[in-house]
């Protein structure tokens, strides 16, 4: 169950996207559609798994003065081999994401996740990590880019598809998300005593 656990906070009580508000930059840019949000979301995930795998491997061997600097190598070389993939195998996929593939470099979210996790953890654990914190990425994603659909496409505001729109949905989304948290947090009889 420990294990799941380390997943599901990915996903749920650490979400990148909406809990620790990192890595907002793709999520403003490139959610306004299906294909670009699912593209991101795999190559987030695909650099995750494997810069937290190596980074843990690499873990005790790794001097302290210098594991920065390390981190950065080793996921600039991931990103450049999923820069490479993208426009050898999956051009119109490169073409919409353009420069967000390499700013995946400098994305919090897995600098963070090598630095918090994987550089203390062993390799199955933080691989687990990567999982839930790529899933959790991803999601968020997908509930953004159908917000914006929703209001932009559906309802006929086009003010969600241009980039202001991303702003504000991301705004509202975190201050229902966070509502809800804030909710679920706390206990009912102080809920009981507001009132």
């Amino acid at each position: 169950m420990k294990k799941f656990n380390i997943v599901l906070n990915g996903i749920l009580n650490e979400n990148p996207t909406f809990v620790m508000l990192i890595g907002m930059c793709p999520v403003i840019a490139i959610t306004t559609s299906w294909f670009n949000a699912f593209g991101m979301g795999v190559c987030v995930l695909f650099v995750l798994i494997f810069s937290n795998l190596i980074i843990s491997l690499l873990r005790n061997i790794v001097p302290n003065d210098i594991r920065i600097p390390v981190f950065i190598v080793v996921i600039a070389t991931l990103v450049t081999i999923v820069e490479l993939v993208l426009q050898a195998y999956i051009p119109d996929l490169y073409s919409e994401l353009k420069i967000f593939v390499p700013l995946i470099v400098v994305n919090c979210i897995i600098l963070g996740r090598a630095e918090a996790f994987a550089s203390k953890n062993p390799p199955f654990d933080s691989v687990l990590d990567a999982i839930g914190m790529g899933v959790g990425f991803t999601v968020a994603m997908f509930i953004i880019t159908a917000t914006r659909i929703l209001f932009g496409e559906i309802c006929g505001l086009s003010l969600f598809l241009k980039p202001v729109g991303g702003f504000l949905t991301v705004g509202l989304l975190i201050g229902i998300i966070q509502s809800i948290r804030i909710k679920l947090s706390t206990p009912k009889q102080i809920v009981k005593e507001a009132k």
